[in-house]
């Protein structure tokens, strides 16, 4: 099966107070290339497997004012993500509809092929119990072999292309947005090269291209591409990723990081309140990943406050270069994107 069964859920809500959602989100939206709108804070559900936590850390986001849900298949959680997303909807007293919540997805690598676009999507909205899709993104710049699972490996554990390419998604894609299935496209982890392909080529132009971005890689270079191009940047890992399975204990600590604790004590936040608010500055959307209601809230509260220009510049004198994604089991691929 593409993703686990999912398990009844009625009995995890018996003893939850759930208080209706805010009517009105205090989470400021940035404006598409093609004047749909995208909420500037997300929630990301990166792997978070276990179905209970997931559907209250859903539930909790859209309490505290979040609109915006980031998903994709290779989570193996899309069935959960839905379910939070319309038990929310349902016990909001009326407070909270389908079209206030922003929902991302993505179109993963065993399915470039434009055969395969639209089964991976339409999997993608039965899991999710949604008719649309506000965008559907290009996981990755890279197609693997098909029909043999989400990670199809040779004898030496690297990825096995296929040879299909981007384009051919894209355009796929693309009809998803004519027939009304997807409001918006766009791509994920695509470096200048293939970004400017897909514009050379696109009928429908990306509305964004969600990479890496944290103190530690801040990108420059394709965030200004990007923003040249009008395609709105989304950030993912925003605050390094803490809680990946495959961290080693020599990986530097973005919130440990002198210079940002410096700043959150001088503006009374958190390091990760501070992280969001120098990207949010950057004009670039955040999509930090957590399933703590706590920490929901905690950074969703990074808009009553401004960085001025001279600690937004000290984020330049961060000399520490880590790229927490990178994918190597694909650096055999043609087109690995770093």
């Amino acid at each position: 099966m593409l993703l686990k069964n999912f398990k009844p859920f009625s009995s995890y809500f018996k003893n939850l107070n759930f208080n209706p959602v805010r009517k009105m989100s205090f989470v400021p939206r940035k404006k598409f290339n093609n004047g749909l709108e995208i909420p500037a804070l997300g929630l990301g559900t990166y792997k978070e497997e276990n179905e209970a936590v997931l559907i209250e850390a859903v539930k909790s986001a859209l309490r505290c004012g979040y609109r915006h849900i980031d998903s994709a298949p290779v989570y193996y959680n899309e069935l959960p993500v839905g379910h939070g997303i319309r038990e929310a909807i349902s016990e909001s007293q009326g407070s909270l509809k389908r079209e206030d919540i922003f929902i991302t997805s993505k179109c993963w690598c065993t399915f470039f092929s434009k055969e395969k676009v639209p089964i991976c999507f339409d999997k993608t909205l039965s899991n999710l119990g949604m008719d649309y899709l506000d965008l559907y993104l290009i996981h990755w710049p890279m197609g693997f072999k098909e029909n043999e699972g989400f990670y199809p490996e040779d004898a030496n554990g690297k990825v096995i292309p296929s040879d299909v390419h981007y384009l051919e998604t894209y355009k796929a894609m693309e009809e998803l947005v004519k027939n009304g299935k997807a409001k918006s496209i766009g791509v994920s982890n695509f470096n200048i090269k293939q970004l400017q392909d897909i514009l050379d080529h696109c009928e429908i132009k990306p509305v964004c291209n969600q990479f890496e971005v944290h103190p530690f890689l801040q990108n420059d270079e394709l965030v200004d591409f990007c923003q040249k191009n009008e395609i709105t940047v989304v950030a993912y890992a925003p605050l390094g990723a803490p809680d990946r399975s495959w961290s080693k204990p020599e990986d530097p600590k973005v919130l440990e990081n002198q210079i940002i604790q410096e700043l959150a004590d001088k503006y009374k936040k958190t390091p990760g309140q501070i992280i969001l608010r120098w990207l949010v500055q950057r004009d670039i959307v955040v999509i930090p990943k957590s399933v703590n209601p706590g920490r929901i809230e905690e950074n969703s509260k990074i808009f009553d406050f401004k960085l001025n220009d001279d600690d937004m510049y000290a984020f330049k004198n961060i000399k520490e270069q880590f790229r927490y994604y990178s994918f190597d089991e694909c650096d055999n691929h043609p087109q690995y994107p770093f």
